[in-house]
């Protein structure tokens, strides 16, 4: 009883696998019998209508039949008549020469008329983007496949479950099913189904991928690594497929069948070296073919598959021993940067532009480096870490250099993207090596030579730049000043000096470039000329601050400090309206009006209320003659005016 079920088992397994092969031929069978019949009617219809053209011609050319002409009577010598008078010759007119007809060219040939070759309209995959097509023609495609390999695998597993077939069996039958996909996706693609061939190429590889990682995973029938082997081999081949079918969706399955095998062959065990020289190897390859053939989404894709495994590697392995292998993860780290970053370069050297996708990839490759490093180093190893970043500031700006000018008058998209990069890395590199308010001094003193060179190099890129840093190394003191101590002599004291000496360098670089420079960064400029005497003002406040609330002279602390703080503002007031007038600076004189309203306001709202008796004649004293001595300055400056 048991023979006939699993015989009969056998032969619905083989109907299984075998029908839907068989119905698939015989569909293709019926609509190439179909797509015969008109092409052989157009081809008799082509030489019918050719052979009256040719008959045609051949009557038009023949020349018109020409009448005979009658022989002249002529008088017999012994003739009696008498001879008369010749009549006068009589001119007959000529009839004109019939129009000569027009010239037949010769019709084409035969082969001219031929009809398309009969493949090459058989079964072509429809290119209209119409919802029928897309449903019929591409998703139930899929889902048959689905199905098929939902139907192969549970007829597979019935027959294993009953042990009809061995474990070696099972392994060669899901080998020999995904080697004979192969060549029937050719015979498809030969007939113009290439979107149905590409499918049957998918699922081919995956059912080779499934029976290797069986072999060696579940059966232990050979071992992981010639399942790892048979896997490289199986890439390889996917690989030729796609490049000899021109089929970007083939490589993308053969990478993503590439990246899958460290997964399927994995053991458990660090094997950090074989891992990620076959990452580099297998990212190489396919980094080169996506060049030769224009195929821009397997960059992303490799890229994505190499982090992925770098850092489950990392998570997994990294730190499981006391002493983990960090100069040997650097340099793989190294490489894979150098693996991804080669094709953006070389392209942005040759040809002087970068796509989107590379600008993408450059710039996101850069940054995950630099975070590996910070991973890698930090903060153990600060040194090192430094050093690799000024080693990629530097590499980026070079790149930079090199990058050639297709345009004279404008400078390429790709050199600011490397310029940027570089001078982003360089400053990155100050906050990893230093602390503190030397942060803040290399920041101010790269966007001063930044700014200077920007001039020099007429480059707004780099005074754009420079600016920032700039801007960034004021608020570093404003929100994180050092700490102070002697009065006029200490670190937060030197750190304003050296932001405003920064400031005072941009000023005077651009001095001689001003007609060269736009409306928004003359406002810049601007800003920073008012943003020295706040700088200064603010400097010196927090000195008379400090010192007048540790010195003891006599008088309450919080009295003293006010009272500084008043008789500061008017001198350093009174000091911008004289420099004002001695340049003839308009800015200068208002900054030196708004200190003096905002030295009005403390006096009358703050230091009359706070303030003691004396203190506070004090103050309203100075206020009050320096204020006057303004006014009369102004007055008489108005009457010479009008006197002149």
């Amino acid at each position: 009883m048991e023979a006939p079920l699993i015989l009969l088992f056998v032969l619905l397994g083989v109907l299984l696998i075998v029908g839907p092969i068989l119905g698939i031929l015989a569909y293709l069978g019926v609509r190439r019998l179909e797509s015969l019949r008109q092409p052989v009617g157009v081809q008799d219809l082509t030489a019918r209508i050719y052979a009256l053209e040719q008959r045609l011609a051949r009557l038009e050319k023949e020349p018109a039949p020409v009448a005979p002409r009658e022989p002249a009577s002529t008088l017999s010598p012994g003739s009696n008549a008498d001879p008369k008078p010749a009549p006068p010759p009589v001119t007959v007119p000529q009839a004109p020469a019939p129009p000569k007809l027009h010239e037949v060219p010769p019709p084409p040939s035969l082969a001219s008329f031929a009809p398309p070759p009969l493949h090459a309209s058989l079964g072509k995959d429809s290119d209209s983007g119409d919802l029928e097509t897309v449903i019929a023609g591409r998703w139930f495609m899929r889902i048959g496949m689905v199905a098929l390999l939902f139907a192969i695998s549970y007829f597979l597993k019935l027959a294993f479950d009953n042990n009809w077939i061995g474990p070696s069996g099972r392994v060669a039958i899901g080998i020999l099913l995904g080697s004979a996909m192969m060549p029937w996706s050719s015979w498809l693609l030969g007939r113009g189904y290439s979107y149905f061939s590409e499918g049957i190429v998918a699922l081919g590889e995956a059912t080779l991928f499934l029976s290797v990682w069986a072999g060696c995973q579940y059966y232990h029938l050979y071992s992981q690594d010639v399942g790892f082997i048979g896997m490289i081999v199986i890439t390889a081949a996917m690989a030729a497929i796609s490049l000899g079918r021109d089929s970007q969706r083939i490589a993308v399955l053969c990478l993503l069948g590439g990246y899958a095998t460290p997964m399927l062959v994995s053991t458990g065990q660090d094997h950090q070296v074989v891992l990620f020289t076959y990452l580099l190897i297998l990212g190489a390859g396919m980094l080169v073919m996506g060049e030769r053939k224009d195929w821009p989404s397997l960059q992303p894709i490799a890229y994505i598959g190499t982090q992925i495994y770098f850092w489950g590697w990392y998570d997994e392995f990294y730190n499981r021993t006391g002493n983990p292998p960090l100069e040997r993860t650097v340099i793989f780290a190294t490489l894979f940067f150098l693996l991804f970053a080669a094709l953006p370069v070389l392209r942005a050297i040759k040809e002087g532009v970068l796509k989107e996708l590379d600008i993408l990839v450059t710039t996101i490759n850069s940054f995950v480096y630099v975070g590996t490093l910070f991973v890698l180093f930090w903060p153990k190893d600060r040194w090192p870490f430094t050093l690799l970043v000024l080693a990629l500031a530097a590499a980026h700006i070079g790149v930079a250099r090199a990058i050639p000018d297709r345009e004279k008058e404008k400078t390429p998209l790709a050199r600011y993207i490397f310029a940027g990069l570089g001078l982003t890395f360089a400053t990155m590199a100050i906050p990893i090596r230093l602390e503190g308010k030397w942060i803040t001094f290399c920041f101010a003193v790269e966007g001063a030579v930044l700014i200077w060179s920007g001039f020099k190099a007429a480059s707004g890129f780099l005074r754009q730049f420079g600016y920032l840093l700039l801007a960034i190394a004021a608020v570093r003191v404003l929100i994180l000043p050092p700490p102070g101590g002697t009065f006029l002599l200490n670190q937060r004291f030197a750190a304003y000096l050296l932001v405003i000496a920064c400031f005072g360098v941009a000023l005077w670089s651009a001095r001689e470039h001003l007609d060269e420079t736009g409306d928004q960064e003359k406002t810049e400029l601007g800003i920073y000329s008012v943003l020295i005497n706040v700088f200064a003002l603010i400097a010196l406040s927090l000195e008379f601050w400090d010192y007048f609330g540790t010195t003891t002279i006599g008088m309450d602390i919080d009295h003293a400090r006010h009272l500084s703080l008043s008789v500061l503002w008017t001198v350093y007031a009174s000091a911008l309206i004289f420099l004002g007038w001695r340049q003839k600076s308009a800015p200068l004189r208002w900054q030196a009006l708004t200190l003096f309203g905002l030295v009005v306001v403390k006096v009358f709202l703050f230091d009359l209320a706070s303030l003691d008796r004396a203190y506070r004649i004090l103050s309203f004293l100075v206020l009050g003659s320096v204020l006057m001595a303004v006014s009369f300055l102004y007055s008489k400056r108005a009457a010479k005016g009008r006197t002149s």
